[in-house]
């Protein structure tokens, strides 16, 4: 992994994150949902300020478009500070930052969406939200040759209902550092957790065929 250029770098974190981001985005506000109750959701909401939820579903409409202009980045860009700024500490900040992120990759910031993702990492009290920017930050850590550095990440305390997709990133690191078996091992665990939870995970069985067709040839 380390040998590859700095633009399939960028590559393999753009097309995870297309896989992955958007779901997972949603999924965070879905297990706030989970853990405060659904009328108590809709009770924080509208404790919130009616600006803050207004800017936030404006972000959530730029920032989850495939493509984005440099007009439509920087209106996205604006709305990630103001959220961050006035309120940040509710879940609207959080989600914020992990958008803004998504709009760094997609910038080919990979040091802009690491600053980021540690943001989250760092200073939310959500523990969902923290385990997505633990998983990113492990993402982008292999990408970028750093393999050794996304384990730590991944031992970090990942919420259960993203175990699926920590096995999938602990394999990456795992090929990423020639540890066939362990990657192996690692991508058919994420495949049994992925159906434990009813989960879909796109190209871990890819990988898996990848290891077998290149044994074959040994």
């Amino acid at each position: 992994m380390a040998d590859r250029s700095e633009e399939e770098q960028l590559d393999i974190v753009k097309r995870w994150w297309k896989e992955n981001g958007t779901s997972l985005i949603a999924g965070a506000v879905l297990a706030a949902a989970g853990v405060f109750g659904w009328n108590a959701w809709q009770n924080y909401q509208e404790g919130q300020s009616e600006a803050a939820s207004v800017r936030y579903q404006q972000l959530i409409s730029i920032a989850t478009a495939q493509e984005l202009d440099e007009q439509q980045t920087a209106s996205a860009r604006e709305l990630v500070a103001e959220l961050t700024d006035d309120y940040g500490k509710t879940l609207y900040a959080d989600l914020a930052r992990l958008l803004d992120a998504r709009l760094a990759v997609q910038q080919d910031d990979l040091e802009g969406a690491k600053a980021s993702l540690e943001q989250v990492a760092d200073g939310s009290s959500r523990r969902y939200v923290q385990s997505l920017a633990w998983l990113r930050l492990a993402r982008i850590e292999v990408a970028s040759g750093n393999p050794n550095a996304a384990l730590e990440l991944l031992d970090e305390p990942i919420s259960e209902s993203l175990a699926a997709q920590q096995a999938d990133v602990r394999g990456d690191a795992h090929a990423a550092l020639g540890q066939t078996e362990q990657a192996r091992s690692a991508w058919q665990n994420a495949l049994a957790l992925a159906q434990q939870q009813d989960q879909t995970l796109y190209g871990v069985q890819f990988k898996l065929d990848d290891l077998g067709a290149e044994e074959a040839t040994q």
